[in-house]
């Protein structure tokens, strides 16, 4: 009985693994199941000036007064402007992801208090991204990622006009534990 009890013990404490990760074609992670999936699926948007995929990660519209009028206004702004270009012309578009770093919280507390309070957002956390410009020079992109009340990961792509709910993001050290070494969030 003794042994059958360690048995169970052993195979449920091993059940915890790390949920399997979508990965895209170019081998980061895709997808809304994952902070570090949301994030690249924004960085691919734009690269590959893909309205319906940007339309599909971005976050909600959410509160009211102008910082949402704002956020809406620059949301229409930026798939207006897809397609009156190649994606390929301007030196400072991403031409590719080059490293996806592990999903990091806020040091603050009150962003993701104040996410839950005012949105019911079930998490606020951020995602930095290194891109290839077609320049060629290298770029660390600093994305907001947003679980929202489905249990759904979207990203923010203009953070600075949500100030309390992005408060900090800029002043965080730079992100060193990649992806593939972080465990995942917790649900």
């Amino acid at each position: 009985m003794a042994l059958t009890l360690l048995l169970f013990a052993t195979l449920v404490g091993t059940s915890t693994a790390k949920p399997r990760i979508k990965m895209g074609a170019d081998g980061f992670p895709t997808g809304q199941d994952t902070p570090e999936g949301a994030a690249d699926d924004l960085t691919r948007a734009f690269m590959r000036q893909d309205a319906t995929q940007l339309r599909q990660i971005c976050v909600r519209p959410f509160g009211a007064g102008s910082a949402r009028a704002e956020y809406v206004e620059y949301l229409d702004g930026v798939l207006a402007h897809f397609g009156k270009d190649t994606p390929n012309e301007t030196p400072e578009n991403p031409r590719r992801i080059a490293r996806v770093f592990a999903a990091r919280h806020l040091s603050k507390n009150g962003p993701a208090s104040y996410g839950f309070a005012s949105f019911n957002f079930r998490d606020v956390m951020f995602v930095d991204v290194e891109v290839v410009l077609n320049n060629g020079k290298k770029l660390v992109r600093r994305t907001l990622v947003i679980k929202d009340q489905d249990e759904i990961w979207y990203a923010h792509p203009v953070p600075d006009i949500s100030p309390l709910l992005s408060d900090g993001l800029y002043d965080e050290s730079p992100s060193i534990r990649r992806f593939t070494d972080a465990d995942p969030p917790a649900n």
